[in-house]
């Protein structure tokens, strides 16, 4: 908003005020000054500020009111206008002159006067240099007196030329109402634009006919031009919400509209009204005018706060002004006077230490609360007049099993080389998943439900770095999911979710390049849960999620039989579809699970450190592919002593030279004690016996 300080001069007398001061008051006070704007009207440089107001400050988007918050934030006594001490008793009679049935559904307040003898109508200069310094460029007579009301008082005012209306009815003795508009109704607006209206539309007519949209523009047919002599004048208070709706709805938005969308309040309406006329009369000294409608206002009890001393103590904080021994806050006299100034009406109750607040109208949507009037006095006095200082806490808190468990797992994943994600929760309906539940209201078609799984969006992640030629992408993400059971209930689920996999990093640049396979990811999950010390159970299953391959994808339990998740490798359609690599390897678990059975694993167990060195032995043997790994493991332990301490595949082979039935395997043999050194003559006799058990009881082919 742009005003003239000139123009406030007439409202609060700030001609010797210095300029900063009174931006660093308005900026401190919840009024951005955006800039400093020279203007030479008429030989003359008038300064001019843009002013940026929030939404909440509908009251302030005026000269008139902008400059009684000037006289607040400067302690300064308003100017009374000649014209508001004349129209006390117009105004009353007004009030008293004449009633009407007119709805008050969407419409809070409604007045049409009559106005005649209308001969002069040129703007005069005075009033063209305000619009100018407001950075509005005059226009014609009517236009530029409904702008200079707009901008004094900030309501906005419609004119219809009274002979149109009458011509059109015949008659001079009409009624206006408010009406809603018939489904498909035309209507031309006077900027020639022919609108299709319906049944949520607010139309004003006079008798039957349609002389505007309700609050936001008249009809091309009861316009006024510089051949009119008699106009009818609207002042009317209409509901924001309503107007929001049927701006959005027709896409047209006007002055007067985007003013009723910031919420006016019935206050000076009459008053303003006034204004106009009083205005009109300069030029045309024997005009003429008439009450032809008027609604009685609706009007609500003044709200009343309590103001507790106390709780501003303890919101404001002490001042400046306190010393190292004693703090100084502000005073009473000072609270009072603030609140005065801002026209709140306050009794102090000495005793109890409260005010008792009654909140003008035109504040009555941003005052609401106890802290809003906390606020306010922190506003006059400046908030930069308070002692800042950061609050003396002894505990800062505690770590709850959410995010001790979340730390946990997030080092485990990011030490096997993973990189946390995160995605938004807003998706669209895809073909792998079925996202069934639908937002009522979404922001766009791309973002309209919410997700049953992580993993389409870890993909397509997996996807987009493809395409810009990042190979390797090892990622884990946490997030909720959500589902519908039978009953149509919603269920919220959180789930930690990853992928990896394709070809494998190397460790040096003379290696080949190798593919990750089923059992080296399969390991690598393995090696996630040994480390949160957690045992799990694999399971083949035949995946739900048409993204997983399905004779590759198994679900993981816990050893109490809670289903943990599944893991399983990207079906090698989708992988070609996406143009990523078949070797990809996703995992979805419980997140919720997990942290319940961290929380029952309280104690670490730890193994004693043999001093004892280990002895390492390989052996490659040829067995048949349909042999579960598991078993083959528990069979080697049994069979190992209790020398043997663990059991790794390191290479899996299936060929050229190994029949088609069957697959190569290398293990490494782990031998340590904890009370000798051992001999390698015995852990060879143990190492025949392994082989014993592997052609004995698998039929396996001993490799040399």
């Amino acid at each position: 908003m742009q005003i003239s300080l000139k123009w406030v001069n007439e409202f609060v007398n700030i001609e010797k005020v210095n300029l900063d001061y009174l931006i660093d008051k308005l900026t401190l006070g919840g009024f951005e000054v955006e800039e400093i704007i020279k203007i030479e009207v008429d030989n003359k440089k008038e300064l001019t500020l843009d002013i940026s107001a929030t939404a909440n400050r509908s009251d302030s988007l005026s000269i008139q009111g902008i400059s009684l918050e000037i006289a607040a934030l400067l302690n300064k006594t308003p100017n009374i206008l000649q014209y508001s001490t004349k129209n006390f008793n117009w105004s009353e009679k007004i009030k008293s002159a004449s009633k009407s049935s007119l709805s008050k559904t969407a419409c809070s307040g409604f007045v049409a006067i009559q106005v005649d003898n209308l001969n002069a109508l040129i703007s005069p200069n005075w009033l063209k240099n305000k619009l100018i310094c407001s950075g509005i460029t005059p226009e014609n007579y009517f236009k530029d007196l409904q702008n200079y009301i707009l901008l004094e008082t900030g309501y906005p005012f419609e004119f219809y030329d009274f002979k149109k209306i009458e011509s059109q009815l015949n008659t001079a003795e009409f009624e206006l109402n408010l009406t809603v508009a018939d489904e498909n109704q035309s209507f031309f607006t006077s900027n020639n634009v022919e609108y299709k209206l319906n049944d949520s539309v607010l139309l004003v007519k006079a008798n039957d006919l349609p002389i505007s949209i309700g609050g936001i523009v008249a009809s091309r047919n009861s316009e006024c031009t510089m051949e009119t002599k008699s106009l009818l004048i609207e002042g009317s208070i209409f509901n924001a919400a309503k107007i929001r709706q049927q701006s959005r709805l027709l896409g047209l938005r006007t002055d007067r509209s985007s003013r009723y969308e910031k919420g006016l309040k019935n206050i000076n309406l009459l008053e303003s009204l006034y204004k106009l006329i009083s205005l009109l009369r300069i030029s045309n000294p024997e005009l003429t005018c008439k009450i032809h409608t008027l609604a009685q206002p609706t009007t609500k009890a003044n709200h009343i706060l309590k103001l507790n001393l106390d709780t501003l103590k303890k919101v404001l904080g002490p001042t400046n002004d306190s010393k190292p021994d004693s703090e100084q806050y502000i005073s009473h006299n000072f609270i009072t006077n603030a609140l005065k100034r801002l026209k709140f009406d306050a009794n102090y109750n000495e005793s109890q230490e409260f005010w008792e607040v009654t909140v003008p109208k035109f504040r009555s949507d941003d005052i609401v609360q106890e802290i809003d009037l906390i606020e306010e006095i922190g506003r006059l006095y400046g908030f930069d007049n308070f002692l800042t200082r950061l609050p003396n806490i002894k505990t800062i808190g505690k770590k709850d099993l959410s995010y001790t468990t979340r730390k946990k797992l997030t080092d485990c994943l990011m030490s096997l080389g993973f990189n946390e994600l995160i995605q938004y929760s807003l998706v669209n309906e895809d073909e792998f998943t079925k996202n069934e539940i639908e937002l009522v209201n979404p922001l766009s078609k791309d973002y309209a439900n919410l997700r049953s799984s992580l993993l389409p969006t870890l993909l397509k992640s997996i996807q987009k770095n493809v395409s810009q030629r990042n190979s390797t992408i090892e990622g884990f993400e946490y997030g909720h999911v959500f589902s519908k059971n039978n009953s149509n209930k919603i269920t919220e689920v959180e789930k930690i979710a990853g992928v990896f996999g394709g070809i494998q990093p190397k460790l040096s640049w003379a290696e080949n390049s190798k593919i990750l396979n089923w059992f080296t990811a399969k390991g690598k999950i393995d090696q996630l849960f040994k480390k949160l010390n957690l045992s799990i159970q694999w399971l083949n299953h035949k995946p739900k999620l048409s993204m997983l391959h399905p004779y590759c994808t198994a679900k993981l339990y816990l050893d109490t039989g809670q289903e943990l998740g599944v893991f399983g490798q990207i079906h090698p359609i989708l992988a070609k579809k996406l143009g990523v690599s078949p070797n990809l390897y996703l995992f979805e678990f419980d997140f919720e699970i997990i942290q319940n059975q961290v929380k029952e694993n309280k104690l670490s167990v730890y193994s004693e450190y043999s001093p004892y060195p280990k002895i390492i032995k390989d052996l490659s043997f040829v067995i048949n592919k349909n042999i579960p790994f598991n078993q083959l493991q528990k069979i080697l332990y049994l069979n190992g002593s209790q020398f043997l301490i663990d059991i790794n595949l390191i290479d899996e082979y299936s060929g050229t030279n190994i029949p088609q039935d069957q697959v190569s395997l290398c293990l490494q043999f782990v031998f340590q004690s904890n009370k000798t050194t051992l001999q390698n003559r015995k852990i060879e006799s143990i190492l025949d016996h392994l082989k014993f058990i592997l052609r004995e009881k698998f039929d396996a082919k001993i490799r040399t």
